[in-house]
């Protein structure tokens, strides 16, 4: 009878085990799986800032001005911010960039301008698909940290819920901009 006993809860122990070592690596798993999208959120966001950064010397090469070109990208060499604060900023860079393409003529006809222009659009193409990715990896992870049983692997993992690219966790509101 002790053995039985026993044997019963050596095998819910060992159920147990599986059950935590499983849902770890699941947990594990996900965590590589957004290591693997902030590295290269981070490589695109890095091609940007490089390409905003070559298109300052070509726009004071086409243009006579007196003002500071892309002023912002000049601010942002010497300081450490997150992937999401870079991209921000970076938007703001492009959206001047995009001031200077569409008002100044003279840079329509500069070769460089224009693959600085194209490399651009192609990499907010990346960058769209990358960050529905990471969003979509964020949403399973939070998932399991929210969730029971998951959640007590979280807690004992210290694992804590991230938050998406645009900044928003899941206690945020949905908003629908559109009416019925």
């Amino acid at each position: 009878m002790i053995f039985f006993i026993t044997m019963i809860i050596l095998i819910i122990i060992c159920l147990i085990l599986v059950w935590y070592i499983n849902t770890y690596n699941k947990f594990q798993g996900l965590i590589i799986r957004i290591n693997e999208v902030e590295a290269n959120i981070d490589t695109v966001l890095r091609k940007r800032f490089d390409l905003l950064n070559k298109s300052i010397n070509v726009i004071k090469g086409n243009i006579n001005t007196d003002q500071e070109v892309l002023e912002l990208i000049v601010k942002l060499r010497s300081r450490k911010i997150s992937n999401f604060d870079l991209d921000r900023q970076l938007y703001e860079a492009i959206n001047e960039f995009n001031y200077y393409k569409d008002n100044y003529p003279e840079l329509s006809e500069s070769d460089a301008l224009l693959k600085i222009d194209t490399s651009l659009n192609e990499s907010e193409h990346e960058i769209i698909a990358l960050r529905k990715y990471y969003n979509d990896i964020i949403t399973d992870y939070n998932k399991m940290v929210r969730k029971i049983p998951s959640n007590l692997v979280a807690m004992i993992s210290k694992y804590k819920e991230r938050t998406y690219y645009d900044g928003k966790n899941m206690n945020d509101e949905i908003t629908n901009d559109f009416k019925l």
